[in-house]
C-alpha cells in the first residue's frame, strides 16, 4: 500500500481524486465543505474504478444508510484495530465490501424488521439529504424564512420539504422534531464549558 496524497477537506478531496485517481480512497464521514456523502457520489460518480471506504465515529444505521446509497465499498468505525483497518482496505481494494461488525449487526436487525408484518413502518422515513438540512436549520431554531434565504429556496419549497419530513416521521410539532434531530445526531448538544 502506498499513501499517494492526502486532503484537509471536501473540496481539496475532489482535486486529489482527480489529479492522482487513486485506487481507493478512505475518508472522513465528516468532512468540511460540501459533505463526505455529496463528495462520495461525486466520486463514484467521476471515477467508478476509484473505491471508497468511510472511516467514521457514526455508528447509527441512518448515516450508515445515507452512505452506503452513494455506492461506497467499507464502512469502518474509528475504533478498528489498525491490522483489521489493513485487512478491510486490502479486501476493498481488492474489490470486496466491508462493514464494522457493529454496523453489519444494525443493518442485519433492520432486514429482520422489515421482514415482520408490521415491523418499522416508519423506516419510509429515510430523508433525503435536503429535508435533513432543513430539518437541521430549523431544529437549530431558523426560521423558515431563513432557511430559504440560506439554501436559495422559495418558502414554499422549505415548507413543502418541512411538511413532507414531518409527515414521514409521524412528528406533530418543533419539540418532536428537535428531539429527533438530537436522537438521530443530525444536531449535536454542544460541548460544555470545564
Amino acid at each position: 500500500m502506498e499513501v499517494v496524497g492526502e486532503a484537509c477537506d471536501a473540496i481539496d478531496a475532489l482535486q486529489k481524486v482527480a489529479q492522482l485517481q487513486p485506487d481507493l480512497v478512505l475518508m472522513d464521514c465528516e468532512l468540511d465543505g460540501i459533505g463526505s456523502v455529496e463528495v462520495a457520489r461525486q466520486i463514484h460518480h467521476d471515477y467508478p474504478q476509484t473505491k471508497i471506504a468511510f472511516l467514521t465515529t457514526q455508528n447509527d444505521e441512518d448515516t450508515l444508510q445515507e452512505c452506503m446509497k452513494t455506492g461506497v465499498a467499507g464502512y469502518i468505525l474509528k475504533t478498528i484495530d489498525i491490522r483489521e483497518l489493513f485487512e478491510a482496505l486490502r479486501d476493498i481494494a481488492q474489490g470486496g465490501k466491508y462493514l464494522s461488525p457493529s454496523m453489519l449487526t444494525l443493518l442485519v436487525a433492520d432486514l429482520r424488521a422489515r421482514a415482520t408484518p408490521g415491523g418499522i413502518r416508519g423506516r419510509s422515513a429515510i430523508l433525503t439529504h435536503r429535508e435533513k438540512e432543513i430539518l437541521k436549520m430549523v431544529a437549530e431554531g431558523r426560521s423558515v424564512k431563513e432557511v430559504a434565504w440560506l439554501l436559495h429556496l422559495s418558502t414554499k419549497t422549505v415548507e413543502a420539504h418541512k411538511f413532507n419530513l414531518m409527515r414521514k416521521l409521524n412528528i406533530h410539532n418543533k419539540a418532536q422534531l428537535v428531539t429527533y434531530a438530537y436522537q438521530k445526531k443530525i444536531l449535536r448538544l454542544p460541548a460544555l464549558a470545564s
